[in-house]
This record gives C-alpha cells, structure tokens and sequence, in this order.
C-alpha cells in the first residue's frame, strides 16, 4: 500500500479547497484501472465526484474494492432505474412547511442549514433534494426561530443538509445564539460527516461556541467502515468530548462495504474505542442511484443477529429504516439461528 500523502498543517478551510472533484485524477491517485473513470463518467455527470484528501488517504492504493473508496465513486449501476427508488424516498416534501425546515416528529424540527458537503457519498438519500429551494439567507434565520415559537412542543433542533458544519463558526455561533434564547430548547442536535473526512474541522472556533452553549449539544457522525477512523478523527472526537459533546455513530448497511458482521464488529469496536457511541445502523433509503447498494431488511436482520452474538449490547447499533408517514425510526430485532 503506497499512502496518499495529505498537509497535516491545512484547515478544514484549506482542505476543502483542494478536495478532488476530477475523476480520472481520482483513479491516477490511486492507481486504480483507468476504465473505473470511463464508466462512472455518467454518473459524475449527474451526482458529481468530490472527495477530500484527508479522506483520500485512507484508501488502500491499487484496491477497487476499497470499502471507502465504494461510498464515494461514481458507478454505471447508478444510472439503472430500478421501481421502488425515488428522488424523494423519506416523502420529505410532505414535511416541508416552509424554507429549510423538515417536520416530521413532534418533538424535533430538522432545519436544512446548507446545500453541501465536504463528500459526496453516491448512496445519498438527499442527492436529488431541491436545496435551491430550501436556502436560507442569514437574514431569513428568523424564520426559523418565528416557526419554533408557534411550536412549543418542539425542544430539539436538528442542523442537518447538506452537512451543517460546512458553516463557518461565526456564522455557527450567530445561529445557535438565537436558538439558545428560545427557552423551550433543550438540545442542539447536529448531524454531520465532516470531521470523518476532515477532521481537522473540530477547532478552537468549534470548541469555544459550543463550551459558551447552554444547550445540550449532540453530534451525530456518519462513520460507515472502521477504516474511517484514523489517528486524527479519534484527536477530533476526543475535544469534543473533552467540550461536553454526546457523539454518537449512525452508519448505512451498504452492500459489499459493511455487510459483514467482520466489518460491522469492527465498525463497532472501532468508534467506541474513538470515544463515539453506535447509535443507528440504517438500511438504505430507496433513492434514485443507489439501488446497488441495498440489502433485503430479513439479511439485515439476521446479519445484526451475528453481530449481537460477538458484542455487549450497547455496541450493537440499532437497526433501523426511517419509513415515511411514521411518528419515529423503525427499529428491526435482530434475528437469530438457533
């Protein structure tokens, strides 16, 4: 294995600036068949390659079947239409009362922050979401705080996207601010995959508003494959925690990456050891291009019936698939072979 070499000293900033987004360089990077760029160029087309150094160099060099390198390049099998798999697969516009916000459980408003991110992961249940339609100014922001004063049962704030660290920490801070004078808000949650990719993203920026918070604050990473967790991702989550954070784990059971109960103890073990709780395993959302990656729920479940025998309990995740129209997640007991 020949390491992809990546600055230590950049900033998240920094190493967003310089994410691939070529795929023909990709593949050079890695030293990956030349005919991998030929026949995902559809699909870069439609959903597009971007992928950032500090995440590129974990790939094993000269592997096609890279478990990370799976989540993020583009595929011919994404352009299949297969029934069943839409552009909208959480039916989110049914829950979509005005700009940027997603209401769907009584107690939690999701709020989309941002249309990006700092990966494109091609199994994405947002990557056909309108985020033109749902982009908030920072003069808009009082939008949201207008809509969760007429909801006094609402006391979690989801930040989602996009990915919402994908703000800069002014800007955070300024929102969080306003949120904090609502007193009916308890938690903060904020869901996110860039500091996987870029860990360096966990700064003293970061660290000082969420110190400064009353709020509980919960980060929620999205850690598929323990090979995602390096050195510098375990430094990360351990200031987080050292600032008071919860960090939990919820990953995508995605065939050929993680449908293993090897890969899944290890995932397991792995986040724990990084200071980070499993939380959910979904089973994938039904969107258009990612049909490929799916697993039948009964393989889910038998599959976390082999996991549950290897580990203690709280590090089994909970299988889970968000169905829409339901009050919460769906949760499916493993099965077991008696």
């Amino acid at each position: 294995m020949i390491p992809i070499q990546t600055n230590q000293n950049l900033s998240w900033s920094q190493h967003l600036s310089q994410a691939l987004t070529s795929l023909p360089e990709l593949v050079e990077h890695l030293g990956l068949p030349k005919s991998l760029a030929q026949q995902g160029v559809e699909a870069h087309q439609s959903f597009k390659l971007l992928v950032p150094r500090p995440y590129l160099s974990r790939m094993e060099y000269g592997n096609p079947q890279d478990p990370l390198l799976l989540q993020i390049l583009p595929s011919a099998a994404e352009m299949q239409k297969v029934i069943g798999y839409t552009k909208d697969p959480l039916e989110e516009a049914d829950h979509n009362p005005q700009k940027a916000i997603v209401h769907k459980y009584k107690r939690r408003l999701l709020v989309i922050t941002t249309g990006t991110c700092a990966v494109n992961c091609r199994y994405c249940f947002r990557r056909h979401f309108p985020y033109g339609d749902n982009q908030l100014a920072q003069a808009e922001w009082q939008s949201v705080i207008d809509y969760v004063k007429h909801h006094p049962e609402i006391n979690e704030i989801i930040l989602s996207g996009g990915d919402p660290l994908m703000m800069k920490d002014a800007l955070l801070a300024n929102k969080v601010r306003k949120l904090e004078a609502l007193p009916q808000i308890k938690r903060l949650r904020i869901h996110s995959r860039l500091p996987v990719v870029i860990p360096e993203r966990v700064c003293t920026e970061m660290i000082d508003w969420i110190q400064a918070s009353r709020l509980d604050i919960v980060m929620v990473w999205h850690i598929n494959h323990a090979n995602e967790v390096d050195h510098e991702l375990t430094l990360a989550a351990a200031k987080l925690k050292q600032a008071g954070v919860t960090l939990l784990n919820q990953g995508v059971l995605l065939k050929g990456i993680n449908d293993s109960v090897e890969a899944q103890v290890n995932l397991s073990e792995t986040v724990f050891a990084a200071g980070i709780l499993p939380y959910y395993m979904f089973t994938l959302d039904p969107v258009e291009g990612a049909a490929h990656f799916d697993i039948h729920i009964e393989d889910a479940q038998r599959l976390m019936g082999k996991v549950a025998a290897e580990l203690p309990g709280y590090l089994v995740p909970r299988l889970a698939k968000e169905i829409p129209g339901k009050p919460g997640k769906t949760v499916f007991a493993p099965t077991f072979n008696l």
